[in-house]
């Protein structure tokens, strides 16, 4: 007599998809919010499950914000938000009042950017159930320790290639730039 055993889907082992997690997801019957982390952007879609496959609605890089002004970092924190805030925005605009947060493999981590980015969401609009204190504060979200750590290192005159010669002044005034391209997204996306 043969035992034949059961090889889980190749997602599972490869250890990429949490399926039990997925199915209660897609069980909820709304659109998901899925965040994910590359080595240099944040990617912030919204995908509704259907039979037969998923549907894309908006996806949003914070490559993206370049074009609203952006000149710093894509990968920190007050960029976590503002693509969060942007794909709010463009969520309600297709109709969308309610989401449910996707991280996937992520770990849920107070304060961590993929919350920054839920928060963003929120702010614009969309209702989605997350408690307040996984989220960053507001100094983290508009960017004041990566100001003062670059203060601090003008001051000491260390040479660094972490942050460009070039956006000097972004830097020194994060959150009035912060500020500055929050505005520019809510008067061309949430305005017209």
């Amino acid at each position: 007599m043969s035992i034949l055993k059961r090889i889980p889907p190749k997602r599972r082992r490869l250890g990429l998809t949490d399926y039990r997690k997925r199915l209660k997801l897609v069980k909820s019957a709304l659109p998901r919010l899925v965040i994910r982390r590359t080595n240099r952007y944040l990617i912030t879609q919204v995908i509704k499950s259907k039979l037969g496959g998923d549907e894309t609605l908006i996806t949003v890089t914070s490559k993206k914000l370049a074009d609203y002004g952006w000149r710093a970092g894509f990968k920190n924190t007050p960029a976590a938000y503002l693509t969060g805030f942007l794909a709010g925005l463009l969520a309600k605009k297709k109709g969308i009042g309610k989401a449910v947060v996707d991280i996937g493999l992520h770990r849920a981590v107070k304060g961590s950017k993929v919350f920054a980015a839920v928060k963003g969401f929120i702010d614009a609009g969309v209702e989605v159930a997350a408690s307040e204190g996984v989220f960053p504060d507001e100094d983290r979200i508009k960017g004041v320790p990566i100001m003062e750590y670059y203060k601090s290192i003008k001051e000491s005159d260390v040479e660094t290639i972490q942050f460009s010669k070039s956006d000097e002044e972004v830097y020194m005034n994060l959150d009035s730039h912060f500020s500055q391209v929050k505005e520019r997204i809510l008067k061309e996306v949430g305005g017209s």
